[in-house]
């Protein structure tokens, strides 16, 4: 989804800045007296962050604080930014689509009801001013600053704006982001805890505590979960990752070609960190048959193994599911009776694609349990709510392949040639 770069911007979120009632008893900080917003929690923050991070700020950033009005106005006119409105179209079709919303879902809406609840404070590197929403909690407002202060130091060694605004592949752009909210999160509390430290419990523990304060939050709690979860997976998932990354000795974050080009290189240690890091494979679409192409774009690990627990609820299932992805792409397609999807997924060997494949016709049974699939020629065919979906698999060359088509019931399912797929 594009919920990695919908705005981008680095920002604090209630639910993560809320992680702080775990550091709660750490030693009190040094007071210094100063002068202008925030200008003690500024001063006090500064060392810290540059101790654990081993990076001198080259300018203290100007602050300045915000009401909620003021954020939403800021996220409106985010919203209107015709990329924006694009990719926000494209991906309501896409969670239509794979079932995850109902059909009269609006994406944009939630989007912006959601981050105006959520976000408690930015780095904008346009402006290179720091901002602080109205309204966050005093135990919350530290975390907040440091995180903040983290994005500005990020900002005055290296411009990543330009990987969160790479068309095409949001899956690297959910990479990128976990390294910066990964960082920003994660200094916060070794500022606290000590560098060597880790959370009670680890970071699971935090998951689960930040789902059960989500209840308190209409918005956030409202939202399907696979929305949810992306939303909190760059700050803790990317916490997780810059964590490992320290334990391998490493100081400052990943830069240029060190930087994790895919979700599944957050996930899995051995995936970035072991002797041969895993590339994802690139993958072109040929030309669909009856359809047009109106939008393309990715999915990665993270979000399939999403997609898969919100039909299934079965983690360790969807986990395993996911675990042999490859690289995937997906279109968003306009045919003669509506809109449609196609999407091609690539496997690390013909099991790991065979134990996808299987979890998919198991999402077949949990989204229709009284329509019967049969069996033919092109793959596994449903028709049902108006919709025609074929799954289908193979090989390309080396690769194996599964491929999931969902068209209106009046247009045929069978508009993709897998033989035709370019795989690099």
């Amino acid at each position: 989804m594009a919920v990695a770069r919908m705005l981008g911007r680095r920002a604090s979120i209630a639910l993560v800045a809320s992680m702080t009632i775990l550091t709660a008893g750490c030693p009190s900080r040094e007071k210094i007296t100063a002068h202008g917003p925030y200008a003690r929690e500024v001063s006090d923050a500064i060392p810290k962050i540059e101790k654990v991070t081993g990076l001198k700020f080259k300018t203290q950033p100007v602050i300045e604080r915000r009401t909620k009005e003021q954020v939403r106005v800021f996220l409106v006119k985010q919203f209107e930014d015709e990329r924006s409105q694009t990719d926000l179209a494209a991906q309501q079709t896409l969670l239509r689509r794979l079932g995850l919303v109902s059909e009269d879902f609006d994406l944009r809406a939630l989007m912006l009801d959601l981050y105006t609840e959520q976000i408690v404070g930015f780095y904008d590197p346009e402006t290179k001013v720091l901002y602080v929403v109205d309204g966050a909690q005093p135990d919350q407002l530290g975390f907040v600053i440091e995180h903040e202060l983290v994005h500005a130091l990020q900002d005055q060694y290296t411009n990543l704006d330009s990987l969160l605004h790479i068309k095409g592949d949001d899956d690297r752009v959910l990479a990128a982001q976990s390294v910066m909210e990964g960082q920003a999160t994660l200094v916060p509390i070794q500022s606290m805890l000590g560098p060597a430290a880790g959370l009670p419990g680890g970071w699971e523990k935090v998951r689960q505590l930040i789902r059960e304060n989500g209840s308190a939050m209409p918005k956030f709690s409202a939202a399907p979960q696979i929305l949810q979860e992306t939303l909190l997976f760059p700050y803790l998932s990317g916490a997780e990752f810059m964590r490992r990354y320290q334990d391998q000795g490493h100081t400052g974050m990943p830069v240029g070609a060190a930087m994790p080009v895919s979700s599944t290189q957050i996930l899995h240690a051995e995936a970035y960190f072991g002797s041969r890091a895993e590339q994802p494979l690139s993958i072109a679409l040929p030309a669909l048959h009856g359809a047009t192409s109106t939008y393309e774009n990715d999915m990665g690990e993270f979000e399939t193994r999403l997609f898969l627990f919100q039909h299934l609820k079965d983690q360790n299932a969807s986990i395993l599911a996911a675990e042999g992805w490859a690289g995937d792409r997906y279109a968003i397609l306009k045919t003669p009776h509506g809109d449609g999807l196609a999407w091609v997924t690539v496997w690390r060997s013909a099991v790991d694609a065979g134990e996808f494949r299987t979890a998919m016709q198991k999402v077949f049974t949990a989204r229709y349990p009284n329509v019967q699939a049969t069996e033919g020629a092109q793959g596994t065919h449903l028709i049902a709510s108006g919709r025609s979906m074929v799954l289908s698999g193979g090989d390309v060359g080396d690769h194996s392949v599964v491929v999931y088509v969902d068209v209106p019931a009046a247009d045929r399912a069978d508009i993709l040639d897998m033989s035709k797929i370019v795989i690099k």
